[in-house]
């Protein structure tokens, strides 16, 4: 399997051009992402740190442009790692906004743990799965078929964090307080990494 370094991120998302504000806040679902996956207890799965950090910091690696382009961003950043020659990481993007099975899996995958993560950061704020709904439902449900459609998928979401979070030892609501002991996102992945100042 190929997983494209950090420093590659960083470098497709110079390629791409990513708005500032889509690049801190895939840089804070990374955060949120590997935090999880450090702290996962034992179980009858292992998951690829490296994966997890690629996928989520390249999950809105062609959102910017969809803003023109009108792309499914989810879609198209999956087949844009893929060409690449990472498809792993792409499958793992394909999934960030729904993800393909919500049949529960033996141990939290990958993909589960960057989707959660991004369902946790709204815009670069860590905030509660109801805030960052309430945002969804505001800014994105168009008509009552869709807003149905985004309140299924939130009551999905609900479940996988009860399940994310049997396997760590603490809870959803104590995410933002642990990970702003941590230092905050520019301590995380500096802006100096993306411009190549020192």
């Amino acid at each position: 399997m190929q997983i494209p370094s950090r420093q590659k991120c960083l470098s497709l998302i110079r390629q791409m051009s990513m708005l500032d504000h889509i690049v801190v806040h895939s840089f804070q679902v990374c955060r949120v992402a590997i935090f999880l996956a450090d702290h996962m207890g034992p179980g009858p799965g292992s998951l690829s740190r490296n994966l997890v950090q690629a996928a989520a910091l390249l999950h809105d690696i062609t959102k910017t442009r969809s803003f023109t382009t009108r792309e499914n961003h989810a879609l198209t950043g999956a087949q844009f790692l893929s060409e690449m020659g990472y498809p792993e990481v792409g499958h793992i993007i394909e999934q960030h906004v729904r993800l393909d099975s919500y049949t529960p899996s033996d141990f939290p995958t990958e993909a589960e743990i960057v989707n959660y993560a991004d369902k946790r950061v709204l815009h670069d704020r860590i905030v509660t799965l109801k805030e960052r709904m309430e945002y969804i439902l505001e800014k994105y449900a168009t008509g009552p078929e869709y807003r149905e459609r985004l309140r299924w998928l939130w009551k999905k979401t609900e479940e996988l964090e009860l399940r994310l979070f049997s396997y760590v030892p603490f809870k959803p609501e104590e995410l933002g307080s642990l990970l702003d002991n941590e230092g905050d996102v520019s301590d995380f992945l500096p802006f100096s990494s993306l411009t190549g100042d020192k």
